[in-house]
């Protein structure tokens, strides 16, 4: 049976500007041929920074989290009216979860922050050098 849902691997760049998503395959691919001629250790090393990249999940859940910590506060603090904010970041992370797109998501794949799948093929290729 067909899910109405975009498969997870692939919702985000579904849901990213064709453009955007040739500039990170390009970069991913730079970053590959960069390190073709490195050491082991040179790889390795890269490896690593890879694993602790963050990508577009964690990125979206730590901005997430930081808009209702701050948006809670403010709406105790300030005024009320800050709640609203708290709701529409909730709708956001929702919207994310059933479709994969929000418009946070935009904005962050313009900065060229990378999907784990995105991630894990530059990490893949890297481990062929070795």
């Amino acid at each position: 049976m067909k899910s109405i849902f975009p498969d997870t691997t692939k919702r985000v760049q579904m849901h990213t500007n064709e453009r955007v998503n040739n500039k990170i395959k390009e970069q991913t691919f730079a970053n590959i041929c960069m390190y073709q001629d490195k050491s082991e250790d040179e790889i390795v090393y890269r490896i690593k920074e890879l694993d602790a990249e963050w990508d577009i999940e964690r990125v979206l859940e730590a901005n997430a989290a930081s808009a209702v910590v701050i948006s809670t506060i403010l709406g105790f603090t300030v005024n009320k009216k800050w709640f609203l904010a708290t709701g529409v970041v909730g709708g956001f992370l929702l919207q994310h979860a059933l479709q994969g797109w929000c418009p946070p998501v935009e904005l962050f794949r313009r900065m060229r922050v990378r999907t784990s799948s995105e991630i894990n093929y530059e990490k893949e290729a890297l481990k062929n050098f070795i």
